[in-house]
């Protein structure tokens, strides 16, 4: 891969960086071409079974929450001060429930609904109240008066008095809170008795996502990633990667992997559409990587996409996706999302994603309250500083004390360890929960 053009002679020693060089031209979108690069030699994954909890539709879910889903903001305080009561009150008395979580979000009102591209956070909200591991237990809190309503979010035979609650219907602060309370202790009796049960790969779905990337990124801890991946789709699994912005320089490596023509033609399509958007604020993809990313090593976004690239392995990509839309297909996917770690990872969840194994170079806190999030780090320093909140060590690769395949089947097995439950990783056992972030490229009113 050609990373750029020196601006002038650059001295033996110094550092390349985009302020030396010239950036090469990101592929032409019209000249890819398919199905060039098919790998069906994948490595076999060490089991096949997992323990989730079964859903009369799409993938299993990895855990078992009450999911309260807000259509505005503004409900937002109340729903927060009625989970804190609840989980004193409440989540004891079921004790096969693991959580209550809010759907929250800053769409819903203020917004321009009918706009071109409001199906994206409309869609996307209507995905995440629908998620594997709330079980089909629907409980959701509206104002009354906001844009979004919840026939935009649920079906017709959803919608009743048993599952949503108005809150300028209720009679001030303290019917409110009742209410919330008495809907819960139905809903959370309904999940509790949920089981596990032993279940094929092909009913996991999981997300992988990269964030504060270094220059060791894509040589440990992303081509672990990819292996652990490859050996998931090996058996049965549906696999997802994403950050348009970091594959758009490579996509040509991405479309050699497509099976079909039409999985290709929706690739082009999606970084069309991502490169009109940026285009419309008078930017590219080079407005992506981060001071940390440069401090760190990496070059550009060039080098930066070749890293990200490798955590998605090398299996074949069977389906691409719009931000937060669902898979048909189980294997590995391309899902289209922004870059940024809080966007990607609602993006992820809204299309299923059960589970997320997430890659850092610079190290971040991150975590996610509707799934669980594995954390692999780039460098042995890394996980020295920060080892109460890294998982795994990809950085031992560097140092010769272990292989990408060694790496990418511990990381299987810990994907397989927290799906089933029997693990939980740091930011799960420490409670750290990022905000969801709806991707909105609709306009504000």
């Amino acid at each position: 891969m050609v990373l750029g053009y020196a601006k002038y002679d650059i001295s033996k020693g110094s550092w390349i960086n985009e302020e030396n060089l010239i950036q090469a031209a990101s592929p032409d979108l019209d000249s890819l071409t398919y199905g060039t690069n098919i790998n069906n030699d994948l490595p076999e994954p060490p089991v096949k079974t997992w323990y989730g909890y079964k859903n009369e539709k799409g993938p299993a879910g990895t855990r078992n929450i009450l999911g309260i889903v807000e259509s505005v903001q503004c409900v937002a305080g109340v729903v927060d001060l009625a989970i804190e009561k609840m989980k004193k009150e409440l989540l004891p008395k079921y004790p096969n429930v693991d959580d209550i979580t809010a759907v929250k979000h800053q769409y819903g009102c203020g917004v321009a609904i009918a706009a071109r591209e409001a199906h994206v956070p409309i869609g996307m909200i209507r995905n995440l109240a629908h998620h594997p591991n709330f079980g089909g237990v629907i409980m959701a809190v509206g104002l009354g008066c906001e844009k979004l309503q919840f026939d935009q979010i649920y079906d017709p035979e959803e919608i009743n008095d048993d599952n949503i609650i108005i809150l300028q219907k209720k009679h001030g602060f303290d019917d409110m809170i009742n209410s919330l309370m008495e809907m819960a202790d139905r809903k959370l009796a309904i999940l509790n008795e949920r089981k596990r049960e032993e279940l094929p790969l092909s009913e996991l779905c999981i997300g992988l996502q990269c964030g504060g990337s270094d220059a060791f990124s894509g040589i440990s801890a992303n081509p672990s990633a990819g292996y652990a991946a490859d050996m998931l789709v090996k058996g049965g699994a549906t696999v997802m990667f994403s950050e348009t912005t970091e594959v758009r320089d490579g996509v040509q490596h991405i479309a050699a992997r497509c099976l079909e023509e039409s999985t290709k033609d929706k690739l082009v399509s999606e970084m069309k559409w991502y490169d009109q958007y940026l285009a419309s604020q008078d930017v590219d993809r080079s407005a992506n990587p981060t001071p940390g990313n440069h401090a760190g090593g990496l070059t550009n976004i060039v080098e930066k996409s070749m890293g990200s690239i490798a955590k998605s392995g090398s299996s074949p990509i069977v389906e691409v996706l719009s931000p937060g839309e669902r898979p048909t297909e189980c294997g590995m996917i391309f899902a289209a999302t922004p870059a940024n770690d809080f966007f990607c990872g609602t993006s992820q969840m809204a299309s299923g994603a059960c589970l997320q194994v997430f890659m850092t170079g610079r190290g971040t806190p991150y975590g996610l309250a509707m799934i669980p999030v594995i954390k692999v780090c780039s460098r042995t320093d890394l996980k020295e500083m920060w080892g109460s909140l890294i998982d795994i060590n990809a950085g031992v690769i560097e140092t010769g004390e272990a292989t990408v395949p060694e790496i990418g089947t511990e990381l299987f097995n810990m994907i397989i360890d927290c799906a089933s439950g029997r693990r939980k990783p740091a930011a799960e056992e420490y409670g750290i929960k990022n905000d969801i972030c709806v991707f909105n490229p609709a306009p504000l009113t």
